[in-house]
């Protein structure tokens, strides 16, 4: 059997350990409905009603489930650059009853007319991208105006660890700081201000030792500002 190419160039390929990470019950409910929770609690003012919501890198789609429970959207999109994962999307969401149109597309090629998402859903996925700056001008191309990006991202911080490294594949020169998302967001036109932007300091995001020595009290945690950030969340409008 032939196997399925990834539609970008510049993908770079999951290991097999990381694949299968991906559909546990850990990162489910440990890491996507977390992040989900915060970026919820940052929308601040009123989302639109029955959206249109595009999860770009929806990965295996275990995201599906729990963002039609948090936004109610009318119409859900997935897209994903790996065809195997899109497959797992789909069966994912015959598993749950919801209709997901499914997109085999780079974010850096966005296969959607402009104006035509009202949120769009980001979870891990810029720090694989190698043409970042590209997927988040098609970011902004699709979404409507008022549209709103949901972005939720591990930083060079936590990708550049030796257990990530060792776990995953990651396109190491293109890693970002926490600001340096921010600017790149900034630069692109997105609006957000402090309320829309938190800081997730979670046991399994810890550089070096996963939070131990904050357990056993042999160490304080350090406040924001203080530390080398390794997530980030933060909801961005397209005015």
């Amino acid at each position: 059997m032939t196997a399925l190419r990834p539609v970008s160039p510049t993908y770079v390929e999951e290991t097999r350990f990381g694949f299968w990470f991906l559909q546990s019950h850990v990162w489910q409910h440990h890491v996507l409905r977390v992040a989900i929770n915060d970026l919820v609690r940052l929308t601040g003012s009123p989302l639109p009603q029955a959206p249109v919501l595009l999860d770009a890198g929806c990965g295996q789609g275990r995201s599906f489930g729990l963002l039609n429970a948090a936004f109610a959207p009318a119409r859900m999109i997935g897209l994903d650059a790996d065809p195997h994962s899109l497959e797992c999307s789909r069966r994912e969401a015959e598993r749950l009853g919801l209709e997901v149109e499914l997109i085999a597309s780079d974010c850096a090629s966005i296969d959607l007319p402009d104006a035509s998402v009202d949120l769009l859903f980001c979870h891990q996925t810029l720090h694989h991208l190698v043409e970042q700056e590209q997927a988040l001008a098609e970011f902004w191309r699709v979404l409507k105006p008022g549209g709103r990006l949901l972005l939720a991202e591990s930083t060079k911080f936590y990708i550049d660890t030796w257990v990530i490294r060792w776990l995953f594949r990651h396109p190491m020169h293109v890693q970002r700081s926490a600001e340096q998302y921010l600017d790149m967001l900034r630069n692109q036109g997105f609006q957000f201000d402090d309320a829309s932007v938190s800081y997730p300091y979670l046991w399994w995001s810890r550089a070096k030792d996963f939070g131990l020595l904050e357990r056993w009290g042999l160490m304080q945690p350090k406040p924001v500002g203080q530390r080398d950030e390794t997530l980030l969340n933060v909801v961005a409008r397209k005015p």
